[in-house]
């Protein structure tokens, strides 16, 4: 499995403010390493970092993207779900029975739920609102996500085991196709071996190493 290492910081000194400028992002270890296994083009760069201290962990994804695509018809799933987006997915284990999914537009609108396999989602389950706090910021050639979810969530949902967490890190990306019509292309950081894109597979995952 792939592993990406989340290094430690001092306890609440990181205040996301959306712009993934602090210079504590710094001490963060940078990850480009995704790709579109059934897409031929490669996607413009992603840059994702994690850091984490005693009360939270906090995820930054710059997305460098020149043709920004958001479905404005309303805050719906769909509506959502037609949009540009980064996504983690957490896994209690490889039965994902259950796993708990993050996904997130440029605006930032959320769109959370809770799954089991054979992709049962359940829409109506939301990560406590007083665990997560999610801002973020659009420009012409990028946008950014930063998000922070606190420890004790993480360890309520039974996500961490010893300094371990499993995740899966993606992004949708869509693009209007010549009918007019917008079509997803589906990008990860790890391939999970399909003839078809599905992130809702064991084989999506990774590791987080809380160092």
């Amino acid at each position: 499995m792939k592993n990406y290492t989340v290094n430690r910081i001092e306890e609440n000194i990181l205040q996301i403010n959306g712009l993934a400028d602090n210079p504590l992002w710094q001490q963060a270890e940078l990850l480009t390493d995704f790709s579109s296994p059934w897409d031929n083009a490669e996607p413009e760069k992603i840059e994702f970092r994690a850091l984490w201290d005693l009360k939270n962990i906090y995820f930054s994804y710059t997305v460098h993207d020149t043709n920004i695509h958001i479905d404005r018809k309303d805050d719906s799933v769909d509506s959502i779900g037609e949009s540009d987006r980064v996504e983690i997915f957490f896994r209690t284990d490889e039965t994902l029975n259950p796993y708990y999914c993050l996904e997130i537009d440029p605006t930032p609108r959320i769109m959370d739920f809770k799954a089991s396999p054979a992709k049962k989602f359940d829409f109506d389950w939301n990560w406590p609102k007083n665990d997560i706090v999610i801002k973020s910021y659009i420009k012409e050639e990028y946008f950014v996500v930063e998000i922070a979810i606190s420890i004790q969530s993480l360890m309520n949902f039974n996500l961490i085991k010893g300094h371990t967490i499993e995740a899966g890190l993606f992004r949708a990306k869509y693009k209007k196709q010549q009918n007019n019509l917008f079509e997803p292309t589906w990008i990860s950081w790890v391939d999970p071996d399909t003839e078809t894109p599905n992130f809702h597979i064991a084989s999506s995952f990774g590791t987080l190493t809380l160092g």
